[in-house]
């Protein structure tokens, strides 16, 4: 929003049996770098291709075999530091984090504890026109990702695949300033449409693209203030984290029965343990997965495979001057350039893609014209189709001409949406397609005139009706418009009528 002036939303409040309780929650986004190969190997990460088919050596775990960083992720993760408004470090460095499973070949994950890429941020939640919630981000930092066990291929046995091993992720961690279900999942919207914008995720949270782990916890109204301002984190309850969340239905389904489930606990006099927990949407529920590690449990040190990283800030510097124009800049320029709504603003920036074509639509044409049928019709139709912007039949040269067509009154509102079935459905230059099937608008008075003049004479009953209430008229207006397949100027037909029927 920038310098549109915005409201914090209140944060959630559930009743307990006994007293009010307030939400609150940290999110740690887990973001697949957009990148053709992995963090520390040449392999590539293209997904869906057969099991075990992009795995180099040092993927395996092979003896021998030492990491090597791409340095176009270390890039990309500098990108998204920029974007988020964010510190980045001319120095950071890996570390092991320890621990067994199956599908992490090293025995251990290289990623960053002590010293991370990024530091400290920020990002604006939009929660409605006018409301939005300041999130502060903790860090970013890169690591390795596992690889995948599957279990459902045969009763007695599970089989892993590591393409995924060694693809690099971008954890970005936030501050406890998230206060209810419905601002964690905008904000996860809104930092995928970030990435997006950016370049550096895909956001695809179907593949696995974009996940989230959810920390949540309950305090007493007045708790979280104290702990805005002291950052003492005793004024909070204890965290439960919800692992592994890549829905926005199921975020805030998880946050809202785990809020719950503390409040029980806490209730009843009991302690909540810290610990990570998974959702079960078939059951909406959480459940245990096992207890909160801390750092000391994965017995972190620095990977002696790897030298700190130290990169320059002329190249950061670079990066900087490269990035685009990012969802809040963007709606704030369609708000002051083309007199858009707030919403309207925020519909039209929600993707990159759709911004663009709505921007090469509305230069040099009305922006809220332009506006409107960009959204009410291309991206209803769409919607209706299940297609989005890049697959549009309507290009925005085509929606362009319907635009003026409007504008210059060649055609009425009602003969643009047919205009624009054909359009959609044939293709073509909207002028040629009206010159061509005698869609212009009937702009002749006397035509008009005419047509009305017999409607009178035809309907006396009607005439004193309407002379009697004026809302009547209305219908005079729909038989003009009828007797001229629809082509006659609404605005001439309803003066003609007011004139002739109410003087």
């Amino acid at each position: 929003m920038l310098d549109l002036t915005y409201e914090t939303p209140k944060p959630k409040v559930i009743a307990g049996a006994k007293h009010d309780w307030e939400l609150v929650i940290g999110m740690e986004v887990h973001a697949q770098v957009s990148s053709n190969a992995k963090l520390f190997s040449g392999a590539s990460t293209q997904f869906g291709a057969e099991p075990n088919s992009n795995v180099a050596f040092v993927d395996a775990a092979m003896p021998g075999m030492l990491p090597v960083i791409n340095e176009y992720c270390i890039e990309q993760a500098v990108r998204t530091g920029l974007g988020l408004k964010a510190k980045i470090h001319l120095k950071s460095a890996f570390d092991r984090k320890n621990y067994f499973y199956p599908d992490l070949p090293q025995g251990y994950q290289i990623s960053q504890l002590y010293e991370p890429i990024v530091g400290e941020g920020e990002i604006l939640v939009d929660m409605g026109p006018g409301v939005a919630r300041l999130v502060r981000i903790e860090r970013i930092h890169l690591e390795q990702d596992a690889g995948k066990s599957v279990h459902d291929m045969d009763p007695n046995m599970s089989f892993v695949d590591l393409n995924r091993t060694g693809v690099a992720l971008m954890e970005i961690v936030s501050r406890p300033d998230i206060r209810g279900p419905e601002e964690a999942a905008a904000y996860v919207t809104k930092m995928r449409q970030i990435l997006r914008y950016l370049g550096t995720c895909d956001g695809n949270m179907q593949n696995g693209n974009l996940r989230a782990d959810v920390n949540v916890s309950v305090c007493r109204p007045g708790a979280h203030e104290k702990y805005m301002k002291t950052q003492d984190f005793s004024h909070l309850g204890t965290r439960c984290e919800i692992k592994n969340m890549n829905s926005m239905r199921f975020i805030q389904a998880a946050i809202e029965y785990e809020a719950r489930r503390q409040i029980a606990i806490v209730e009843a006099g009991g302690k909540v343990d810290q610990e990570t927990r998974l959702y079960d949407p078939d059951k909406n529920e959480t459940r245990s997965m096992r207890s909160k590690e801390e750092a000391h449990d994965y017995r972190y040190f620095p990977c002696p495979d790897l030298l700190p990283l130290e990169i320059q800030q002329s190249w950061v510097d670079k990066i900087a001057a490269s990035l685009p124009e990012l969802p809040d800049e963007k709606k704030m320029r369609f708000v002051n350039d083309f007199g858009l709504s707030e919403y309207d603003a925020s519909v039209l920036t929600a993707d990159a893609e759709s911004a663009a074509y709505f921007e090469a639509v509305a230069n040099g044409r009305d922006g809220k014209l332009t506006a409107n049928w960009v959204i009410n019709e291309l991206f209803g139709r769409l919607k209706k189709e299940d297609h989005d912007i890049r697959k549009s039949p309507v290009s925005p040269t085509q929606l362009g001409g319907i635009v003026d067509l409007i504008k210059s009154e060649t055609i009425s509102g009602k003969i643009a949406k047919e205009l624009f079935e054909i359009v959609y459905a044939e293709g073509g230059d909207p002028a040629v397609i009206v010159e061509e099937r005698g869609m212009k608008q009937v702009t002749d008075t006397g035509a008009i005139e005419l047509a009305l003049d017999q409607i009178i004479t035809d309907n006396p009953d009607q005439v004193k009706k309407a002379q009697i209430n004026p809302k009547l008229a209305g219908w005079f207006v729909g038989q003009v418009m009828k007797a001229t397949g629809g082509k006659a100027n609404p605005k001439a037909v309803n003066e003609l009528v007011r004139m002739k029927l109410l003087g």
